[in-house]
């Protein structure tokens, strides 16, 4: 399986953010290639990564560094892309 970086951009009271921190915990045992990091927007690495990815809504996904959703998640497109990537 090949190795994917998965980055949550998350803001403190986020009840979006948490929802997909607790989704990804419940799947994760499936995605043993996946490396998760929870990087919150209050932080300057958050800061440069909400104006890399131009995110303005949390959570931002970022898979691989391309990012694939802000403000909400899909979880069905989300495990297929993992899916695809881990092929």
């Amino acid at each position: 399986m090949k190795e994917i970086i998965l980055e949550e951009l998350s803001a403190p009271g986020c009840q979006i953010c948490k929802q997909f921190e607790e989704f990804w915990h419940s799947i994760e045992g499936q995605f043993p290639n996946v490396k998760y990091k929870n990087i919150s927007v209050a932080t300057p690495e958050g800061i440069e990564m909400a104006g890399k990815y131009e995110i303005f809504a949390s959570p931002g996904i970022v898979i691989n560094g391309e990012l694939f959703s802000t403000g909400g998640f899909d979880r069905d497109k989300f495990v297929k892309k993992l899916e695809e990537l881990s092929q």
